[in-house]
C-alpha cells in the first residue's frame, strides 16, 4: 500500500530536517554548537524539576519555565545527550543570552519557542517530521485502525452521516459502518482504498484541499450526481500548518444533523492526535491526555504535566464539568467497559469541538470535562467567569446539548453538573468536588439534565452543613430527637409534618394540600409536636436549628 523507502532519504532524521518545518511561526534556531547534522530520534516533554535522565538524541521541549529560569533544564538536557532543546526564552535579551551560553556550553541546539505557539503544536509538528522523514507510515496497523475506525463510527452516529478518514495521499484509513447507504464515490473509495481520480480532480479544481491546508475550516462539497457523489462536508486534520489528512461526512438518505460542522471540527482535532505516531503506539497521546487530566482532577498529577500537552499555561483558569452516566443495571463487565470507552469518545468529540484544549477524563465511574481558559492568573479566574453571563450561558447550553446527545445514545437519564470556574489548574481537584456536589443534588431530580453550581448553591451548602452535623453527633438539639423517637415508637410522622410546615413559612392550607389532610388536622399535629418537644416556633434560632435537625434526621439536603 505504501511505496518503499527512498534510498536518497537519510536513514536518520537530523536537526536540519526538523528545524525548517518548525521555523517561523513556531520556533527560531538560536544556536547549534555541533551543527545541523545532529540526529533526532524522538521528541520528549520535560519540566525544570524533573530528575536527571537520558535524553539520547532527543528534541526536548522544556515546559513550565521561561527565560533564565530554564537554563538548568537546558543544561540537564544537554548533559543527558539531547540533540536539541526548545524553550520559551522571554523578551529579556539577558535571559536569551544566558540560555544561548548554557546551550553552547553543553553542546545542545537551542530553539526559541514563540509566545504565540502552543506546546501541543510544536510537539505535534516535530513528531510528524521525525516520523515522516523515515518514510515509515505504518499508521494503518491494528492499534491505529481501531482508534480511527472508532472515531469514524462515533462521528457517524452523532451526525447521521457516513464517515471516512483519509491521509494526504487520499488513501482511506478508516470508515464508519454504513450498510447500503453509501454513494458510488464512497463505495469505490473503500474498494480501491483511495478516492476515485475523477472525483479528486473535481475537488482540486474547486480548491478544496488548498482551503483545508489554510486552517480549521469545515467545507461543504455539493452533490455531483453525474459522478455518483452525494453532498459532503469535510475538515482537514492538521498539525500546525501541516495537513495530515481529511475527514469526510457523506450525507445519506436523511439530512445531516444540524451541528455536523461543529462536531466534524472536534473530530478533526482528535484525529490529529491519532494520526501522529507517539511513543507508546498510535493513539497513545490522546489516552495520555485523559490519564493526565484524571490525575490532575484527583490531585496526584501536577498541572504542568497536562498544561504542556494542552498548550495552556499551568496557572490558567479552568472549569470542570461532571457527568453521571447512570449506567444500566445488569450490563456485564466487557460490555460496560466498551460502552464507557464509546461514551468517552462521544464526549471527547463534543469537548474538542467546543474548545481545542478541552479534555474528557473518565474517573471513578463518572466522566469529567476539563475546560481550560485561554488566559491565566487571577483576572481570568472565578471573578471574571462570574461576571461573564454570556460565557456561562454558552457553556450551559453546550453541556445541555451534550447531555441530550448522551441520553439519546445511552438510553439512561444522564446528568451533568458544572462547577464554578477556578483561578488555576491547581484548583481542579476542588472544582471536581464541586461538580460532584452538584450531581448529588441532581440525583433527587432525575428529570433535570444539567445544573450549574450557582443554580443549586444553597442546596449544596446546606448539604455540607448537614454533613458536618452528621459527622459531629454531639452537636444536636435534643428537642427534635424527642419527636423522632416518638415517630418511631408510635408510627407517626410529626417530624415530616413539622418540616413541611417550617419550609412553607407556616402556610397551613398549602401544607395540608400537600399532605392530603384537613388544615385542622395539620394544626393539631403542629401543636402536638410543639408540646412534646418544647420547641418555641416564635424563636427564629429555634426554627433554624429545628429545620437543620429535621433535615439531618430525614436525610434531606445532603449535597
Amino acid at each position: 500500500m505504501y511505496p518503499p523507502p527512498d534510498p536518497a532519504v537519510p536513514a536518520v532524521v537530523q536537526l536540519q530536517h526538523v528545524v525548517p518545518t518548525l521555523s517561523g511561526p513556531l520556533v527560531d534556531l538560536l544556536v547549534a554548537p555541533l551543527g545541523m547534522e545532529r540526529p533526532l530520534t524522538s521528541v520528549v516533554i520535560a519540566e525544570p524539576d524533573d530528575e536527571p535522565r537520558s535524553y539520547d538524541e532527543a528534541l526536548v521541549l522544556v515546559i513550565g519555565a521561561r527565560g533564565r529560569s530554564a537554563t538548568g533544564a537546558v543544561m540537564a538536557a544537554g548533559r543527558g545527550g539531547a540533540s536539541a532543546v526548545a524553550v520559551r526564552t522571554g523578551a529579556d535579551p539577558g535571559d536569551v543570552e544566558a540560555l544561548r551560553r548554557a546551550a553552547a556550553e553543553c553542546g545542545v541546539a537551542l530553539l526559541a519557542v514563540s509566545d504565540g505557539a502552543r506546546w501541543e503544536q510544536v510537539e505535534a509538528v516535530a513528531r510528524t517530521v521525525v516520523e515522516t522523514v523515515h518514510q515509515t507510515p505504518d499508521l494503518v496497523g491494528p492499534y491505529a485502525d481501531n482508534d480511527l475506525f472508532s472515531l469514524a463510527q462515533t462521528l457517524a452516529s452523532l451526525t447521521d452521516g457516513i464517515v471516512s478518514i483519509e491521509d494526504t495521499a487520499h488513501r482511506v484509513l478508516a470508515y464508519s459502518r454504513s450498510g447500503d447507504r453509501v454513494d458510488e464515490v464512497r463505495r469505490l473509495s473503500i474498494l480501491g482504498q483511495a478516492c476515485p481520480e475523477g472525483y479528486l480532480a473535481v475537488l482540486r479544481e474547486a480548491g478544496v484541499y488548498a482551503r483545508l491546508r489554510a486552517g480549521e475550516e469545515v467545507l461543504e462539497v455539493a452533490a455531483r450526481p453525474e459522478l455518483g457523489a452525494r453532498r459532503r462536508v469535510v475538515a482537514g486534520v492538521t498539525a500546525g500548518s501541516r495537513l495530515l489528512g481529511t475527514i469526510w461526512v457523506q450525507e445519506g438518505p436523511a439530512p445531516l444533523a444540524e451541528r455536523t460542522g461543529e462536531l466534524l471540527k472536534g473530530a478533526a482535532r482528535l484525529a490529529t492526535l491519532l494520526l501522529i505516531r507517539h511513543p507508546g503506539g498510535p493513539g497513545r497521546h490522546s489516552l495520555l491526555r485523559e490519564e493526565l487530566a484524571a490525575g490532575l482532577l484527583e490531585g496526584r498529577v501536577p498541572p504542568g504535566s497536562l498544561a504542556g500537552r494542552l498548550g495552556v499555561p499551568p496557572d490558567c483558569a479552568a472549569t470542570v464539568i461532571g457527568i453521571d452516566l447512570r449506567e444500566r443495571d445488569g450490563v456485564d463487565g466487557p460490555s460496560l467497559e466498551l460502552g464507557r470507552a464509546r461514551t468517552t469518545e462521544i464526549v471527547s468529540v463534543h469537548a474538542a469541538a467546543y474548545r481545542r484544549t478541552a479534555v474528557a477524563a473518565p474517573l471513578d465511574g463518572r466522566l469529567y470535562v476539563l475546560v481550560p481558559e485561554s488566559g491565566a492568573g487571577p483576572d481570568h479566574g472565578t471573578h471574571r467567569a462570574a461576571a461573564d453571563p454570556v460565557a456561562e450561558s454558552t457553556l450551559l447550553a453546550w453541556t445541555a446539548d451534550l447531555v441530550a446527545t448522551l441520553r439519546r445514545h445511552l438510553g439512561t437519564p444522564v446528568q451533568a453538573g458544572i462547577a464554578p470556574a477556578v483561578r488555576r489548574l491547581t484548583e481542579a481537584p476542588a472544582a471536581r468536588l464541586s461538580a460532584d456536589r452538584v450531581l448529588r443534588v441532581l440525583e433527587r431530580d432525575p428529570g433535570r439534565p444539567v445544573a450549574t453550581y450557582a443554580q443549586v448553591r444553597a442546596t449544596v451548602v446546606l448539604g455540607q452543613v448537614l454533613g458536618l452535623l452528621a459527622e459531629n453527633p454531639a452537636v444536636h438539639d435534643p428537642a427534635v430527637r424527642i419527636l423522632a423517637d416518638h415517630d418511631v415508637r408510635h408510627g407517626t410522622d410529626l417530624c415530616g409534618s413539622l418540616l413541611r410546615y417550617l419550609d412553607a413559612f407556616g402556610e397551613v392550607k398549602e401544607v395540608a394540600e400537600q399532605l392530603h389532610i384537613h388544615p385542622n388536622t395539620l394544626r393539631h399535629r403542629i401543636r402536638r409536636a410543639v408540646r412534646l418537644s418544647g420547641l418555641d416556633l416564635r424563636d427564629p434560632d429555634q426554627r433554624l436549628v429545628a429545620m437543620l435537625e429535621l433535615r439531618k434526621i430525614r436525610g434531606q439536603g445532603r449535597g
